[in-house]
């Protein structure tokens, strides 16, 4: 099938009004492909952002030497049924803020300092001193440094770094944090009274490595091998802990909280955005439909996961859209694809079901639920179908909803939407 390279943007962008996350809002186009740097990738529109046996753990290195494809759909599965991972952007948010008087004055002084040239003045030199500062003044007063609040410090560092572009050394801190926890983890995780605080720290460990493979992939590093590496361990990691909580009927007072289906949604979503970021959107799909599945009630990020699964489902050849399904309901690793693989016509028929879907969910959610998330939903779900009827050689169709997506993008102030449209109809045009 003709992949078509996808324009990727975060509802930041398009309206910095939302509150919450940001959500990846991609348009189906076609044309140049646009630098990595830019964030940029084109496809349909997309918007936003149980169990398995335990001899996978003990063979998952040989079958990744063996067959590295078989792997990948393997690990999209298990983490679609694993049953949690920790989201890397509410890991990067959680810690310090929401728990600011947990520290002790001598450390919150610092962070103060460091939050003030984080947030307010950015000074990332300043910013970087103070919690240094920080992190020696909890050194000499003893506090637990797998605390939550220490393990937030670290985090925060490594977010600053992110966002001033220092990938490596984001990296850096993240890994030799990571590495700590996994080594407290081994000595002292089993002890008894350990029981809830292995289990905040292996959890904040999974969200940590989880990040790590988006840092890994971002085109300033672009290191597949090491962000794979670090998703697998979280994978494993996840599927490993869950099971163990199911066979020996763990209670969360006993050991703490685990994971819950929002988090669980979220982090599937964070995952399959980096598969659709590499156009293995095989792998994107059982991802996006199982947050689909996950998430509760049908409001605006509902519109969201519907018009991502319709713009992957779009894009995948038929013979990897075979496999993923049959990963996704084997009761083995070992079970191969059988039978036909859907045609390109019945995978962009049900692509334009499900953006179909998103606009019908979209009419049904009135003031005050009904926000700017829905209203670009539609025009981003209205522009795909437009792009699936293009596929499916309607053009007449094509350029109806075109029109629709641009008058839909102009009456929200949704600048790209409009162009991107735009754009479409002026190839159509340039074709005859």
């Amino acid at each position: 099938m003709s992949g078509r390279p996808l324009l990727r943007l975060s509802l930041r962008q398009t309206a910095r009004q939302i509150s919450g996350q940001a959500r990846n809002i991609h348009l189906v186009s076609t044309r140049t492909q646009l630098r990595p740097q830019q964030a940029l990738r084109r496809t349909p529109l997309q918007h936003g952002q149980q169990r398995r046996h335990a001899s996978f753990m003990e063979n998952a290195r040989n079958l990744t030497q063996q067959n590295p494809m078989s792997v990948a759909l393997a690990v999209v599965i298990i983490l679609a049924g694993a049953g949690s991972v920790v989201y890397a952007n509410y890991v990067y948010q959680s810690y310090i803020l929401a728990a600011f008087h947990k520290y002790p004055e001598p450390v919150a002084k610092k962070l103060r300092r460091a939050l003030y040239y984080t947030n307010t003045d950015l000074q990332p030199k300043e910013a970087l001193k103070y919690y240094k500062q920080a992190l020696h003044e909890a050194e000499e007063i003893q506090m637990d440094p797998f605390s939550d609040e220490i393990i937030g410090v670290k985090i925060q560092v490594a977010k600053l770094l992110e966002d001033i572009q220092q990938w490596s050394k984001a990296i850096e801190v993240l890994e030799r944090t990571r590495s700590n926890n996994l080594e407290w983890l081994e000595q002292f995780g089993r002890l008894e009274h350990n029981k809830q605080k292995r289990t905040s720290v292996l959890a904040k460990t999974v969200g940590i490595s989880v990040k790590l493979g988006e840092l890994y992939g971002h085109p300033a590093i672009f290191d597949r091998d090491a962000a794979q590496e670090r998703l697998v361990w979280a994978v494993e990691t996840v599927l490993k802990e869950q099971q163990r909580r199911v066979s020996n009927k763990v209670k969360d007072e006993e050991e703490g909280e685990w994971m819950g289906n929002d988090q669980i949604g979220a982090a599937l979503e964070a995952l399959a955005h980096s598969y659709e970021a590499k156009s293995q959107h095989y792998l994107a799909t059982p991802l996006f439909l199982q947050a689909l599945s996950l998430y509760p009630t049908k409001d605006c990020h509902t519109v969201v996961l519907m018009n991502n699964l319709a713009s992957s489902l779009a894009q995948q050849s038929p013979g990897a859209a075979r496999a993923a399904q049959a990963y996704a309901t084997s009761q083995s690793i070992s079970e191969r694809a059988t039978g036909p693989a859907a045609s390109r016509e019945n995978m962009i028929d049900n692509a334009k079901r499900w953006a179909q879907k998103a606009l019908d969910v979209a009419a049904g959610i009135a003031a005050p639920e009904r926000d700017e998330e829905c209203d670009i939903g539609c025009a981003v779900a209205t522009h795909n179908l437009g792009e699936f009827a293009e596929m499916s050689n309607d053009i007449d169709l094509a350029r109806k909803k075109y029109k629709e997506a641009i008058s839909l993008a102009r009456a929200i102030g949704f600048e790209e939407g409009v162009e991107q449209s735009s754009a479409r109809l002026r190839e159509l045009s340039k074709a005859g």
